[in-house]
């Protein structure tokens, strides 16, 4: 935290963040200044190291400001999905225990259909809403120098995406006062992303979403510039590299997915040259789509495998996954293990839960019951994702164990028949599920987003003999079904529990 103070004295006028749907910009003298502002209005209300906030906001300067006023205070800061129901919001609020809640104007409909029993103050950012007060009384006329006393620094207090459920918060302690200093992550990525002083990264995704939040804060305490799209819009993503001279950028598949669907007179337009690192992760990345994106931009493609809840991170670069395509590379943060459901170690080649060993330890916020489930008696954390080694190491992903179909005591994997359905050059999208059947138990049927125009019976009968001549009989799906899209959470993972429920 104290490295944007650092970085506020060293080059006050550098811009932080550049907010370009808008036109604002955050200088770092600027910021520091208006954090430390938002701080002294936080423990002016009385709010106590430990407590926490909670913040309804798109891509705003406010966002930035209030997370990095809040952790000066020592606070607990958890973002919010602007996509989730109400009913959602309000689990996520009762069960972080947030004492404030701050919401954008623009969000103002959601916002009032909020139960914020146990939320004693309330601002809005951006304009007025009915029972909020505006965030200038929360912020003018405070110092804008750092709090006196010794504080601890408050952290992230980040909640899942909720994919398979309700979201469930991942709280840290706080990082007392004397080791301000140190990182609050491992450092592994950055040798292999080159993050320094001279890095633009475009943050093409929701700052509520873990990875893009963290890597904006990263850019700006190693003194460079975050570039934050309100929204991602493919040609206006190219744009902005030109024009800022982006070096750094994270993506989700679904991005790339829409970058390349992009005209060929579109995608050549822009000068990329200074794009040397591209990020990607949250959900796995069709082979042919990553196969295009690298002979579009280059080997800069770098992918990385972890999760919230920071037990285990791997990476891969574009040389080495062209080498081995489909992997999430090896690790660099924790031992991979791969076991199967009684425990037992298994050898490269078969799939199984995938374990890490030496990651930090972390708890699942009231839930001593979920938390117990993601350790093993070797003190080993899980995910609760399936995947494989090959003979050097190399982790490949298959699914989450929620997803797994059983049909007539087979095990199927919906990656592996996605993966599949992804080669047809008229396949924009593939999710596969399992839907019951009374005789197997469950069947897959895949779910089709078609390329070029609507889905027809002649494309689901070529997307199944394709399926034939890849796959053994049970994996082969017995209905294809096309969609105009496909539910997905604002981190781009394929929501598989709303294509479900429309069959149970």
């Amino acid at each position: 935290m104290p490295l944007l103070a650092e970085r506020a004295r060293a080059t006050p006028g550098k811009p932080a963040a550049i907010f370009p749907d808008t036109g604002e910009v955050l200088r770092f003298a600027e910021l520091d200044a208006r954090a430390n502002q938002a701080a002294h209005g936080l423990i002016a209300l009385g709010l106590v190291p430990g407590e926490g906030i909670a913040l309804l906001l798109e891509n705003t300067p406010e966002f930035l400001i209030l997370s990095y006023g809040a952790k000066r205070a020592g606070l607990m800061v958890t973002p919010l999905s602007i996509h989730l129901r109400p009913p959602e919001v309000a689990h996520v609020l009762r069960d972080s225990g947030a004492r404030l809640l701050v919401a954008g104007a623009s969000l103002g409909a959601l916002a009032a259909a909020l139960d914020l029993e146990g939320v004693p103050h309330r601002f809005s950012a951006g304009g007025a809403i009915p029972g909020y007060r505006p965030l200038a009384a929360l912020l003018e006329g405070q110092p804008t120098q750092w709090p006196e006393g010794e504080r601890p620094i408050g952290r992230e207090f980040l909640y899942s995406s909720g994919t398979t459920g309700l979201p469930k918060g991942i709280r840290r302690p706080l990082i007392p006062f004397a080791d301000r200093l140190k990182p609050e992550f491992d450092m592994s990525w950055k040798p292999f992303y080159g993050f320094d002083e001279n890095t633009v990264y475009l943050s093409p995704a929701p700052l509520y979403h873990a990875a893009p939040n963290r890597y904006v804060q990263r850019t700006i305490d190693h003194g460079g510039t975050a570039v934050i799209m309100r929204k991602f819009d493919a040609a206006r993503a190219l744009a902005l590299i030109e024009a800022h001279r982006v070096t750094h950028s994270q993506w989700v598949p679904t991005m790339f997915v829409r970058l390349l669907a992009l005209p060929e007179e579109v995608r050549r337009r822009r000068d990329l040259s200074s794009h040397r690192c591209a990020i990607h992760a949250a959900a796995p990345c069709p082979i042919p789509v990553k196969r295009a994106m690298i002979a579009w931009w280059g080997p800069i493609l770098r992918e990385y495998y972890a999760g919230s809840e920071g037990i285990g991170t791997t990476f891969i670069d574009s040389e080495t996954w062209l080498r081995k395509p489909g992997s999430v590379g090896r690790p660099a943060y924790g031992r991979v293990h791969i076991c199967d459901e009684e425990g037992r170690e298994l050898p490269p080649g078969e799939t199984g839960r995938i374990w890490f060993e030496g990651g930090a330890r972390f708890a699942y916020h009231n839930d001593p019951e979920k938390t117990a489930a993601a350790y093993n008696d070797k003190g080993w954390a899980t995910l609760h994702d399936l995947g494989w080694l090959d003979e050097e190491g190399f982790l490949y992903l298959s699914d989450r164990r929620a997803d797994l179909i059983l049909s007539g005591g087979v095990n199927i994997y919906p990656a592996e028949i996605e993966a599949v359905l992804a080669q047809h050059p008229r396949v924009s999208e593939a999710a596969v599920i399992g839907v019951p059947d009374p005789e197997f138990g469950e069947r897959p049927r895949a779910l089709i987003v078609p390329r070029g125009g609507a889905g027809d019976a002649a494309l689901a009968e070529e997307l199944i003999a394709l399926c034939r001549a890849n796959l053994a009989g049970p994996k082969v799906p017995r209905a294809v079904e096309f969609l105009e899209e496909l539910p997905r959470s604002e981190a781009g993972k394929l929501l598989r529990r709303v294509l479900k429920e429309r069959y149970l």
